[in-house]
């Protein structure tokens, strides 16, 4: 009895060893983790960091119990094959999100503006195709497209997240750090974009764009699918109510003619689609 309880204490040590482990490192010493991960869902390959832990994972995608419990066996018997860990048959089917997932007000906000952002990548793929920079023409309908990344992307929509929002949590979580870094990596493409336009390199813009619309795309997911819900989840009605007026305050701040942006983005599809 007393060997078994040792055991058993010495298995959930070993457990608990990884559970508060960043997932990189995890997935580094351990790559077939990725695909168990993917297999219910959860895609933390791609993500630009990669620092959350596991049990944080978790947390944030609130499997149904028995899943989670599935998920954990398999991560275990991945870990420590030596155990011959049981694994039931069926138990790694893939999980979907929700067809519509209900947000709050202030949540939903940002899910709209997601929306636009959305289309407007959508449209890089056939803008950059065969781009040339010595057409006055499509220099400015690239400048527009940046000016729209730049003020509604950035200023609008990150801004409502950085400076408000996250100030809501404590902000130095792994997951707001991915957050963040996305920012930090898409401000970095748009200065590469700049710089491209200026110098007339077309396919250095051109990488640019396509680079910053996989980027933008995978954290749309992220936020859309993970965060807001997590957050919502989190988050007391009054607060909810407050963090709805402090957006729309923020907008009214900010004063930004957000129809401009509507017409760019449908013109553009009307030409490229």
């Amino acid at each position: 009895m007393q060997k078994t309880l040792k055991e058993q204490r010495e298995k959930e040590a070993a457990v608990e060893k990884y559970a508060t482990r960043g997932i990189k490192n995890i997935i580094a010493e351990f790559p077939g983790i990725e695909k168990i991960l993917e297999e219910y869902g959860i895609g933390c390959g791609p993500c630009t960091i990669g620092i959350c832990q596991l049990k944080d994972i978790l947390e944030i995608h609130k499997l149904p119990t028995d899943k989670e419990e599935a998920l954990m066996r398999r991560i275990e018997a991945e870990i420590y094959p030596e155990r011959n860990i049981a694994v039931s048959e069926g138990s790694a089917q893939r999980l979907e999100h929700p067809e519509e997932i209900l947000y709050s007000k202030p949540m939903q906000v940002l899910v709209d503006e997601h929306k636009l952002i959305k289309r407007w990548l959508a449209l890089i793929p056939g803008l950059v195709k065969n781009l040339d920079l010595a057409s006055p023409e499509e220099c400015h309908v690239v400048e527009e497209g940046i000016d729209l990344i730049r003020s509604y992307a950035d200023r609008l929509h990150h801004g409502k997240e950085e400076d408000i929002l996250f100030g809501y949590f404590d902000n130095t979580a792994d997951i707001f750090q991915v957050i963040y870094e996305d920012h930090r990596r898409g401000r970095g493409l748009v200065q590469e974009m700049l710089r491209a336009i200026d110098a007339k390199k077309s396919e250095a813009l051109a990488a640019s764009l396509l680079e910053y619309a996989a980027l933008l795309q995978e954290h749309i997911k992220k936020e859309d699918e993970v965060l807001f819900p997590w957050l919502d989840s989190r988050l007391k009605e009054e607060e909810k109510a407050e963090l709805a007026a402090r957006f729309d305050q923020s907008d009214k701040n900010l004063a930004l003619d957000e129809r401009k942006y509507h017409s760019f983005v449908e013109g553009l599809e009307q030409r490229l689609m």
